[in-house]
């Protein structure tokens, strides 16, 4: 009969710790990769494009699926309408990543627009249920980043998207790396 370790908060299983190194290292690339990007935010804007343009079609594809699967739900109509958005803002991404920041940026900050008031009647609907305050707090954040997208547009459309990307992979980056040196300091 094996046996097995109950691990406290601050005691790092022993798979962390054997392996800080790499989330220092990890830490230090998606730094260097930020930093990059925050000085070429064009060439970012580029990527996140690309990026973004999966990740929506993902999302997007991912919202149809639930939709099918609640269909009994009465709000199966919402799911698929932000669904389709978000697949078709994707799809517009690869077109001409250059010419489509303009318009992507666009249609991203609509999209966020309309998911974000769908979130919100959504949200609304469910409220007698748990965790409806998460669909609320998530269509705010989106209708927010909507509007903070709109404000700027057609200007910011050669460096919002790549910033976004830098700052993202900033963050991330010292996250990552402070979690792999605060291992060394839990033994």
């Amino acid at each position: 009969m094996a046996t097995t370790r109950t691990y406290r908060v601050d005691d790092p299983h022993p798979e962390l710790t054997r392996n800080r190194g790499w989330f220092i290292a990890l830490g230090i690339i998606l730094l260097i990769l930020g930093v990059f990007a925050f000085a070429n935010l064009l060439l970012a804007t580029v990527a996140s494009v690309y990026f973004i343009g999966i990740m929506m079609i993902l999302g997007g594809i991912a919202q149809m699926v639930l939709a099918m699967r609640v269909r009994g739900w009465g709000r199966t109509l919402l799911l698929l309408i932000a669904g389709v958005l978000y697949i078709l803002a994707g799809f517009f991404a690869f077109v001409n990543p250059v010419l489509a920041s303009t318009l992507l940026t666009l249609v991203l900050a609509a999209s966020l627009l309309v998911a974000g008031v769908l979130r919100f009647v959504v949200a609304l609907q469910e409220r007698p249920r748990k965790g409806w305050g998460w669909v609320l707090a998530g269509g705010i954040v989106s209708f927010i980043v909507a509007l903070i997208i709109f404000a700027g547009w057609p200007v910011n459309s050669l460096w919002v998207l790549g910033l976004f990307l830098s700052a993202d992979l900033i963050v991330q980056g010292v996250a990552w790396l402070f979690f792999g040196i605060a291992l060394g300091s839990a033994r």
